[in-house]
């Protein structure tokens, strides 16, 4: 890459605004987590809950009068996120750490697009339908099927990475200083509550394109809905929507504690 690029990607990646901006984008995403995690422990033992997703997180934020304006706090600081990684990217030495660092920037930009569309109430901005719409679109394309269950073998190589930085602890290199035993444990329990979701999802992709039926990828909350359905799913769900509140608190300490 261009010394001069770098250069610029560093200089705005070490901006106070972006720095400030981070963390407040690490906050919002400890408040979506939290909320994922509410709406989860609805899924589990109410009816008429929300989408267990990203979107209907957000949407049940939107819902309160409070909420409507953390919402757009929460876009702000999301996509400041994002483009920190983004500049992050830009200026790591190995191959592997850009494109990580990358892939996190393009999450970030893409939720706070999904936390957009909710604030100005143009519709969920994502969920289930359009999982199933995006899949249909790729398998009616050249080696589409393909397409579709390398994606779902990619999420699952994701799901096992959260699953051993939950384990190992590894998510310590993250931060400057010790934030504590109890963020530590909240965020064991979190990447692991991560992992077990994401990998849900990989394996539905995948049987979606073994199965030839889109129908089979519906995004998280179709992945929190077939572990509802698993045997003692109730349970099982409860421990996940645990998972996801404890990674929202290990992301507010995160917002005080990362390296930015």
């Amino acid at each position: 890459m261009n010394t001069s690029v770098r250069s610029a990607a560093a200089g705005a990646g070490n901006h106070r605004l972006l720095e400030t901006g981070a963390r407040l984008g690490y906050a919002a995403s400890g408040l979506l987590h939290l909320l994922i995690a509410f709406v989860a422990l609805q899924l589990a033992w109410s009816t008429g809950a929300q989408e267990a997703s990203q979107a209907g997180a957000l949407q049940t934020l939107a819902s309160t009068g409070p909420g409507s304006v953390a919402l757009w706090v929460m876009v702000v600081g999301l996509a400041l996120l994002g483009l920190w990684q983004l500049t992050e990217a830009a200026v790591l030495q190995e191959t592997g750490d850009r494109l990580k660092a990358a892939g996190k920037g393009v999450v970030y930009l893409v939720l706070a697009w999904t936390a957009f569309g909710v604030a100005r109430g143009s519709g969920s901005g994502g969920g289930s339908d359009q999982s199933m719409s995006v899949t249909a679109s790729l398998m009616e394309k050249p080696f589409g099927l393909v397409l579709v269950g390398a994606v779902g073998l990619g999420i699952v190589a994701v799901a096992v990475y959260h699953l051993h930085k939950g384990w190992k602890k590894t998510f310590l290199r993250d931060l400057t200083g010790h934030p504590g035993t109890f963020v530590v444990r909240a965020g064991q329990a979190g990447y692991v509550a991560r992992g077990i979701a994401l990998g849900i999802v990989g394996v539905l992709l995948v049987s979606a394109a073994l199965t030839h039926d889109p129908a089979q990828s519906q995004g998280l909350d179709g992945a929190l809905r077939a572990l509802l359905d698993a045997p003692f799913g109730k349970l099982l769900l409860t421990l996940v929507a645990l998972g996801f509140a404890a990674f929202g608190v290990y992301s507010f300490a995160r917002a005080r504690y990362a390296r930015v």
